[in-house]
């Protein structure tokens, strides 16, 4: 995970799908695992249901965005914002200091398209600029809207309801789930599957995120996990694009090591991975029991790495500040239209987009 933000513009409202029912619901760094690993248990889970349950604790988004919102549409598809929190408050205070609020240090809007058999991933960097919408504060005051805000700083002041204000104001495409994991919880789950199997292409060592590898295969614990999607400064151009395209090629391999652990031969290791996933996340309210994360779970355990097409929202290096990035206001609209459309996002919408240069680093 990482350590940066940014401030784009905002596209227009559009059109939004009404939430599906519960056995359709269909997912990102730790959190597509937390969701997958949890749930695909089926009724083995059954036994622990109550210790589980315990563990989910939701936040109310419909609540607290209230009607202003884009559009409800019942097409089968489902739109989630998975995010990644950088505070740095209790167990995750060993990755650095807190400053005074968590951050969206990992975004990604994952599009499940109808029938549920291929997704689209899309990754916001935390430095983009951005016009952010005015949202609601904890203490119940209103943060006004800023112009050349970095996205991350949404959940800064809002939390995880303005962090989904904020990516509707964006794409146009209303937001049918939310979940949230934190440092500690994505370093303990990979530890419970038994890590995560990466090939790298090139040496990796980074002394901010104390990550040292040689070129080759590497079964990576979750400390090590930790370290290779926080890694930026020694990979690619040194920005969080760079950054980001690791996490992309970790997220798949993630995605095969789910499928191919064999926790639900195992009753033991599937409570233990149950039981850390539940903690590790943070879901909207509709998913907080395990009954509608199951539900969840069946809605995307049909997908394979191969089924799932990655990018980076199209964007450029701020003239203005080389720390920064902005959105490429056209290319940008193509994306969100395809979604929409339930189109695959065309290749034309990345072509002269700033990349970070860390592609096939991580494979």
């Amino acid at each position: 995970m990482s350590e940066q933000k940014t401030n784009g513009r905002i596209g227009t409202r559009g059109r939004r799908r009404k939430p599906p029912a519960k056995g359709r619901r269909a997912a990102v760094l730790a959190a597509w695992g937390a969701a997958v690993l949890v749930l695909a248990g089926g009724s083995g889970l059954g036994y622990v249901y109550v210790k589980l349950n315990g563990n989910l604790k939701g936040v109310d988004i419909n609540s607290a965005l209230g009607k202003d919102r884009p559009q409800n549409v019942d097409n089968g598809s489902m739109d989630i914002l998975v995010l990644g929190s950088d505070s740095r408050s209790g167990a995750n205070g060993a990755y650095g200091r807190d400053e005074g609020g968590a951050r969206s240090d990992t975004a990604m809007v994952v599009h499940v398209y109808e029938g549920h058999k291929k997704a689209s991933v899309v990754s916001i960097p935390r430095d983009t600029l951005i016009t952010r919408p005015s949202c609601t504060a904890g203490d119940g005051t209103t943060v006004p809207a800023e112009r050349r805000a970095m996205f991350n700083t949404a959940y800064e002041v809002g939390g995880p309801a303005c962090a989904v204000k904020t990516v509707e104001a964006m794409s146009g495409i209303r937001m049918d789930r939310y979940i949230e994991v934190d440092f500690t919880g994505f370093k303990k789950l990979i530890d419970k599957l038994g890590g995560v199997e990466i090939t790298t292409t090139k040496a990796i060592k980074d002394s901010k995120s104390h990550l040292d590898l040689a070129p080759g295969t590497h079964t990576l614990d979750g400390e090590q996990s930790l370290g290779l999607v926080r890694t930026r400064k020694s990979v690619g151009d040194g920005s969080d694009l760079g950054r980001i395209q690791l996490q992309q090629a970790f997220m798949k391999a993630f995605i095969e090591q789910v499928k191919s652990v064999g926790v639900f031969s195992n009753p033991k290791k599937l409570f233990d991975v149950a039981d850390t996933a539940t903690k590790a996340i943070t879901p909207d309210s509709e998913l907080d029991s395990v009954n509608e994360l199951m539900g969840f779970a069946k809605g995307l355990s049909g997908l394979g790495a191969d089924d799932v097409h990655m990018i980076t929202l199209p964007v450029e290096y701020d003239p203005r500040d080389p720390n920064r990035v902005v959105p490429l206001e056209a290319q940008g609209k193509q994306v969100w239209a395809a979604l929409k459309a339930e189109r695959p996002i065309p290749a034309s919408a990345t072509k002269d987009a700033a990349t970070g240069l860390a592609a096939g680093l991580v494979k």
